[in-house]
């Protein structure tokens, strides 16, 4: 059987997925070659043939949704997000899934946090929104934190998971305006606040991380932000980014092959990626 997979983005020089894919392959002692493929918007078409030929490949930006119309079929989960980050073939029949909400759930889970209590999301754009309507479907008191400018997205957003969930409780307030009187079962951050190489940002302060049971932070690179730091010195459960790139992975090649893997197997591919990036892009103390 031709084993042959990639990952098809535009710009993919930092890009973790050849490392993580390699080393959940490895694990099961299958064969394999994983390829990049970059490649602007307009080529898509004309390299469609090639990557039809594939086992199975992972999108990224900016083709996850030109992809769709290159799918025989959509999973439930590219359908809901009208986004494809993962392609099965099986006997010529091109499969699309969304294996991002896999990811973010399974490192929910792996946290043991509540994604169906209180919860404090900041932002809520690409990503963001993601977790907003998981976390709604998970049946979530979900209050959205934005920026003043980012009101109608998150306003968009409600609609949106209204309309899939009309019973949903979500409320808007500005990032200035988080009631710290409550506790909340879980804090997501969906915001660039404290990406890397502008490390030492934090895009909330000391009283909402207290306030939270649970922190997870959809930042990969630094390692630690400043908020899982803070988050981890109060004694809360924390995970940060390449968590969820990972478990998205582990779910693509259960999709692929089948295959699962134990938490703590999953565990140690997280820890090993996040040393890879910090060596990558040290950051100067």
């Amino acid at each position: 059987m031709d084993r042959r997979f990639a990952l098809l983005g535009e710009s993919l020089k930092h890009t973790m997925s050849p490392p993580i894919h390699s080393r959940l392959f490895e694990l099961k002692g299958r064969e394999f070659e994983y390829s990049i493929i970059e490649l602007p918007p307009e080529q898509l078409e004309p390299h469609a043939g090639y990557l039809k030929e594939l086992a199975g490949f992972n999108i990224t930006i900016p083709h996850k949704i030109g992809i769709i119309p290159y799918c025989d079929k959509l999973a439930d989960s590219a359908k809901r997000y009208n986004s494809v980050n993962c392609v099965d073939n099986k006997d010529g029949v091109h499969t699309g899934y969304n294996t991002d909400c896999d990811g973010f759930l399974a490192t929910i889970r792996a946290m043991d946090a509540k994604l169906g209590g209180r919860v404090l999301l900041i932002g809520c754009g690409g990503v963001g929104r993601m977790m907003a309507i998981e976390a709604a479907l998970a049946g979530a008191e979900l209050y959205i934190a934005v920026l003043e400018s980012d009101i109608p997205l998150a306003e968009q957003a409600k609609k949106e998971i209204l309309a899939m969930k009309a019973d949903a409780d979500i409320n808007i307030v500005l990032n200035t305006e988080i009631d710290t009187s409550v506790r909340y079962d879980l804090l997501m951050n969906a915001c660039p606040v404290g990406m890397y190489p502008k490390v030492e940002g934090c895009p909330v302060n000391d009283d909402v991380i207290a306030a939270s049971e649970a922190v997870f932070d959809v930042i990969y690179n630094p390692r630690e932000t400043v908020l899982l730091k803070k988050a981890r010195s109060l004694g809360k459960k924390a995970a940060g980014g390449m968590a969820m790139l990972v478990w998205q992975a582990v779910k693509a090649h259960e999709i692929w092959d089948g295959d699962s893997y134990t938490d703590e197997e999953v565990q140690a591919i997280i820890e090993e990626m996040e040393l890879l990036v910090e060596k990558d892009f040290p950051v100067s103390k």
